[in-house]
């Protein structure tokens, strides 16, 4: 799948830039905030169907983070539940009848999260809050527990190990999500009106592991951060 690629010269610097990734990542942010407004909008004791489901929601993010970390969870419902939500969205905009606007180079819009550089943009967001939540947790000691040799020997491994976590949330969404509509590609190809329902119908699923799994990593990562040694 070829990318709608832009190129901007700044400075007398070529930078490229994917403009459907950025079309539909704006779109996936347009729908949760539309959807965060509506069931917002007129909350009561008594909870309408839309004010049901989105406290439904809340409390899988509470519950979870409450089993997850230990100290002050409640503060970082706003990133997980952030997360969470914009990553469904754009998981499922790749099963939306999107395919059917063509771009300038051929291609087609497809789920933004089928671009390396915007799961690894939401891995760096998750990797910095982490790192400040822990600094804030612990100070320095985030960094190095004691100082000794065998102190400072682990703080290097857990240092790389710092870095290896945004990039293996990276990989494993996009490669789950692009190896999906390639499938589903594939499947329009050969068949266009019965084989590509089973494949889309697990992709539906796929779309909700992969952005649960997401969310779950980002929660053990903070709660690994900020919670106290034992």
């Amino acid at each position: 799948m070829e990318h709608w690629i832009y190129t901007l010269n700044l400075g007398g610097h070529a930078i490229s830039v994917n403009l459907d990734t950025i079309f539909t990542m704006w779109f996936a942010m347009a729908v949760v905030i539309i959807f965060a407004v509506l069931a917002t909008r007129n909350l009561s004791l008594v909870p309408g169907k839309l004010q049901a489901v989105s406290e439904s929601i809340m409390k899988f993010f509470c519950g979870t983070l409450d089993t997850m970390v230990e100290n002050d969870n409640r503060r970082h419902i706003p990133l997980v539940a952030s997360l969470f939500l914009f990553i469904v969205t754009a998981n499922l905009m790749g099963q939306l009848p999107l395919r059917i606007i063509h771009l300038k180079n051929g291609g087609e819009l497809a789920s933004p999260t089928n671009d390396i550089n915007l799961t690894a943009a939401m891995a760096i967001i998750v990797l910095v809050y982490y790192v400040f939540m822990g600094i804030r947790a612990k100070g320095p000691k985030f960094f190095l527990h004691e100082l000794s040799f065998t102190g400072i020997v682990m703080a290097l491994v857990e240092l790389l190990e710092m870095f290896t976590r945004p990039l293996s949330l990276a990989i494993r969404l996009f490669a789950n999500i692009f190896a999906g509509e390639i499938l589903v590609s594939i499947a329009l190809g050969g068949l266009a009106y019965f084989l590509p329902l089973p494949i889309m119908l697990f992709e539906i699923l796929v779309a909700f592991i992969q952005a649960t799994v997401f969310m779950m990593l980002t929660i053990a990562y903070i709660g690994s951060a900020t919670g106290e040694e034992h």
